[in-house]
Order: structure tokens, then sequence, then C-alpha cells
């Protein structure tokens, strides 16, 4: 967890540093909301880097859209590997059981319930959780 959190941050990092250094040699011109919403997709987290854009460069959305998209269908490719290189196979072979069975009537009411409540209570942060929820 530790090395993918790190990862992640320094993916932001990176990339708000690329799209300004664009911006330095007038490559293409950015600015510094617009290199932080490009940015959060270094951070590997769709529905955040779509929601943020939202705010920050809504004429980037379209294009951090895809992005976004693209690189969550790419993680049933990109998630194997990095699976294998940090656990053993004794680890991998480890199988979860369910503590209890969840039902049909909960699985539907539980992201419901969760967006009623967070739009009531925090409204700026309904959109994304209605991504999470939803997605």
């Amino acid at each position: 967890t530790l090395l993918l959190g790190a990862a992640a941050q320094f993916g932001i990092f990176a990339t708000v540093l690329g799209a300004l250094t664009l911006n330095y040699f007038g490559l293409i011109s950015f600015t510094l909301p617009q290199a932080a919403a490009i940015g959060i997709i270094g951070g590997a987290d769709g529905p955040t880097a779509i929601y943020l854009s939202g705010k920050l460069a809504p004429e980037l959305l379209g294009a951090i859209a895809v992005a976004a998209y693209s690189y969550m269908a790419l993680v049933p490719l990109i998630q194997p590997p990095i699976m294998r290189a940090l656990t053993s196979e004794k680890e991998r072979k480890i199988r979860m059981v369910q503590l209890r069975t969840v039902s049909k009537r909960e699985k539907i009411l539980f992201p419901v319930v969760l967006l009623l409540l967070v739009a009531l209570l925090l409204p700026d942060a309904a959109p994304l959780l209605g991504m999470f929820c939803f997605g």
C-alpha cells in the first residue's frame, strides 16, 4: 500500500511538472489549474481526475475523461504484474471467505442511502461519491 500510494503521489507531481515544462518550452500553454487537473491523472484515480478537472479546468474535461477511462480500462493488464512483483506465491494462494451473505436489497440500498447522506451533509462531494457508488 505504501509503494502504491507513493507511486500515485510521484505520478501526480511528475505529471504537473511535465505539463508546466511543456508551457515553459512554449510547446503547449497550460495554466497552473489546467496543469493540476492534468496532474491528477498521474494519481491513477479516474473518478477523482474527472471531478477535479470539472472544477479546475472544465475546458479539459473531455480529454481528461478519455485519459482516465483509458487508464481504468487498462487496470486488468497493469495490475497482475505489479501484484506478482509485490506478493509471494503463498500470499497469492490465500482464499478469502465471505463473512456473511450480503442481500440484494443491501447491495442496492447502501449506495443510494450513502449518496443521499453525503448529498445532504457534503453537497460538493456528492458528484464524486456518486461516481464511486454507481460506477
